[in-house]
């Protein structure tokens, strides 16, 4: 719906506009990490101390949905698709894009394009798979065509 900024990159046609605020949220996101980590301390300050906070929360979140065995190897996965989200969507939000003028479209959250929903779904349903598969092996997919009961309804 409405016009969109396109790149043309070997022969695709990418939304320009969803690449830009999408590198404003990673670049913003790494100045974060990399201000908050440079000089750690033992007692945080800062933006370490916020950083130690929402470590903790992502941990806290990852914890009660994975498990508290099997947790700690998803928390970097769960922690940048989190913090990604959540960028872009404070993005969308918080900064008025139309300020910016684009040869055709303007700039939004790059979480208003379907494109991007889609690519984190499919990432997360990979990686689910992924867990499962490695934890069970082929059984993992026993759960899947495991045959259905019918009720006889004469």
């Amino acid at each position: 719906v409405g016009e969109h900024y396109y790149w043309t990159i070997g022969g695709f046609k990418l939304h320009g506009q969803v690449f830009i605020v999408s590198w404003i949220v990673i670049a913003l996101l790494l100045f974060m990490s990399i201000s908050g980590t440079k000089n750690i301390q033992r007692v945080p300050k800062g933006w370490q101390n916020f950083l130690e906070l929402t470590l903790e929360f992502l941990q806290d979140i990852a914890k009660s949905q994975i498990g508290e065995h099997e947790y700690r190897t998803w928390v970097p996965y769960v922690s940048t698709i989190f913090l990604f989200i959540l960028g872009c969507n404070w993005a969308g939000a918080l900064v008025p894009w139309k300020i910016l003028e684009l040869p055709s479209g303007e700039l939004a959250a790059p979480t208003n394009d379907i494109n991007t929903t889609v690519a984190l779904a499919t990432l997360t349903s990979l990686s689910y798979f992924y867990a499962g598969l490695s934890k069970k092996g082929l059984g993992y997919f026993a759960r899947y065509i495991e045959p259905v009961r019918h009720a006889n309804i004469f």
